[in-house]
């Protein structure tokens, strides 16, 4: 099964909305450079959330689009929130990320939740370890490998 990045983000701040880029440079066991969430932390590396998840909030009423759940990778035609903790995904041919979490919690409650009552990204979100670094560029395909 296969899909595709539909925007990478990034932002210099933690707690802040992404702004969209057009490629990035992964770097193993740290994640996108040049983005706040980039460390040694193992379990929260890089940040993925689906398209698909994105529209459900848009369904809803809210105005949001790719990078506004602080995601990294916004992906399509994957369900990523159905994706076991140790699966590992290829990435532009080259950047190999492994799930080390599904959702998180929201200690606070965020500027989308008091808009809608909801916020898919405790649930939806997903968090990997980069396994092998390397570039992305936005349409670059995604694969599960194992």
């Amino acid at each position: 099964m296969a899909g595709r990045i539909v925007s990478i983000n990034l932002s210099e701040n933690k707690g802040t909305r992404k702004t969209p880029v057009g490629y990035a440079k992964v770097i193993k066991g740290i994640g996108i450079e040049g983005d706040a969430h980039a460390s040694g932390a193992y379990k929260r590396q890089v940040s993925l959330l689906a398209i698909e998840s994105i529209k459900k909030m848009t369904e809803k009423g809210v105005r949001v689009g790719p990078g506004d759940f602080a995601e990294n990778i916004t992906t399509e035609g994957l369900d990523l929130p159905g994706l076991p903790v140790g699966t590992r995904l290829m990435m532009g041919g080259l950047v190999e990320v492994e799930v080390s979490q599904i959702g998180k919690t929201c200690h606070s409650r965020c500027a989308i939740y008091e808009q809608a009552g909801y916020c898919v990204m405790p649930e939806e979100g997903i968090f990997a370890a980069v396994l092998t670094g390397g570039s992305l560029n936005k349409g670059d395909e995604v694969k599960i490998i194992c």
